[in-house]
């Protein structure tokens, strides 16, 4: 068989190894669907409501934004992803529409995206194991058991591809029913009360509603998942767009309809001094602690499978980058089980790393915000390059009177580039000393300027993109 070539420049890469391994080791639309979903939800939603208590319920209107922006950037990857169906995702469009000094920018703001945010889903996460465990939280074994949510996943993904899928599946069951819980009986349980006072801030409802915007954003991360694993994704012109879309919607329900309940039926003081809300919402509804201890099992399921996934996905991005020459070459080596494991395990040393300097002088729950503003900066620049992309390209398009869908692809991207400029202005620690406050973007340009030498170093070796392909 001859060598298909991808539009990001190299021969196209089979789904996890070599060329010979059979399509079954492929993801079909409901794993592509499972991977989204599973990579969307993890521990950041069960956490969501202590987050944005410090705004109060307004951060309602927050969610609901930010459930549009995360849509219209779902329809985005939808549309770069059917003309460009190449592993990298955000990378890849931006590296093909800007070169490879972009391209290299937007693969290293992803990467970081991918390690801080398991780093961030694995904080979370034990909020919930303190549930049963190190209630006093103390230190040295919170980041103790921060560390084991880390490193457990890692394995798995090193053990190979199936191995990952069938975790991914398994938990995606679990998380989406513990939320399609919550949004349908925590709904008969809401008091009106508990929506006032609307704001407790002290800040203006536009701005409250913006570092709202930036917290929730953290929630919708993974949307672009599936695109860049294309590689790894059966007829990925057909199933990366059903699959990004649908799975996106599914999420968009659950998680609004759950928000509301959880803030309906806890009062926002509460939700601002606990560290499991969702939890605290069904001990409410049912009395006792039974009920919020099966609901804080669901969530630490639910976090050990977004885990699982964004490990994957943080040795996907410098694999595709690797592949043209914008990464070291070791990030694409594969192993015998035909995965990635030096980015896998770099991720997670990363992911380690962060970990251990953000507890050194804050309490988890700081510790889970600052990393999700983070990760929502160093996750809203790709997103913007892509929006950029698909502005250039369908421009294009259109001088060469190829305008199908012409208008709704450019409103499409402009709010797009719209959503990701406001969530990178809002990514501040509200509330908190200067240090915290603007820790956000301190942990983010640091973490990019790390990529210069890296950079620099691999430069020469870089192969230019391959034209784009037409629309269609």
């Amino acid at each position: 068989m001859t060598d298909q070539v991808t539009p990001t420049g190299g021969p196209a890469r089979p789904a996890s190894g070599p060329a010979e391994e059979a399509p079954s080791h492929q993801f079909g639309l409901s794993a592509a669907m499972a991977l989204i979903v599973g990579t969307i939800i993890g521990v950041g939603i069960f956490n969501l409501p202590t987050s944005l208590a410090f705004y109060g319920p307004i951060t309602l209107i927050s969610v609901a934004l930010t459930t549009v922006g995360a849509l219209v950037l779902a329809l985005l990857f939808a549309a770069l992803s059917r003309r460009l169906p190449a592993d990298g995702g955000p990378y890849a469009y931006a590296r093909a529409a800007f070169g490879n000094r972009l391209g290299f920018a937007n693969a290293w703001s992803y990467w970081i995206t991918a390690w801080a945010g398991n780093a961030a889903i694995a904080v979370g996460w034990v909020l919930y194991v303190e549930h049963f465990i190190n209630k006093g939280h103390n230190k040295f074994f919170s980041v103790l058991l921060v560390l084991v949510g880390l490193w457990i996943p890692a394995v798995i993904n090193l053990s190979g591809v199936k191995n990952m899928g069938s975790v991914q599946a398994v938990t995606s069951v679990v998380k989406f029913a513990a939320l399609a819980f919550i949004s349908t009986v925590g709904l008969f349980y809401i008091k009106s009360a508990n929506f006032t006072p609307w704001n407790v801030s002290k800040e203006s409802t536009i701005a409250a509603i913006g570092s709202g915007m930036a917290i929730a954003l953290f929630s919708y991360i993974g949307v672009e998942t599936v695109s860049v694993a294309a590689a790894k994704v059966r007829n990925p012109d057909r199933n990366i767009p059903r699959a990004t879309v649908l799975g996106t919607l599914a999420v968009a329900v659950v998680y609004l309809l759950s928000l509301t309940a959880v803030f309906g039926i806890v009062p926002t003081a509460k939700l601002a001094s606990g560290s499991a809300p969702y939890s605290e919402a069904v001990n409410a509804m049912f009395g006792g602690t039974w009920a919020g201890n099966v609901m804080a099992i669901a969530v630490i399921i639910s976090g050990f499978g977004a885990l699982n996934g964004w490990i994957m996905i943080s040795a996907e991005m410098p694999l595709a980058a690797a592949n043209d020459g914008l990464f070291p070459e070791r990030f694409k080596r594969m192993s015998r089980n035909g995965v990635p494991a030096f980015g896998v395990v770099v991720s997670a040393v990363l992911s380690s790393v962060a970990v251990v300097v953000n507890y050194l002088g804050s309490s988890g729950a700081t510790v889970f915000t600052t990393l999700i503003l983070m990760t929502g900066i160093t996750a809203a620049i790709p997103y913007g390059f892509s929006a950029l992309a698909q502005l250039k390209w369908r421009w294009a398009d259109h001088r060469e009177l190829q305008t199908p869908r012409f208008a709704r692809d450019m409103i499409v991207a402009v709010l797009a580039l719209l959503f990701s400029i406001l969530f990178i202005v809002y990514s501040r620690n509200t509330g908190h000393s200067f240090w915290e406050y603007w820790a956000p973007y301190f942990l983010a340009a640091a973490a990019l300027l790390l990529g210069i030498p890296v950079y620099l170093a691999g430069r020469r070796h870089m192969s230019q993109p391959a034209p784009v392909p037409p629309y269609r």
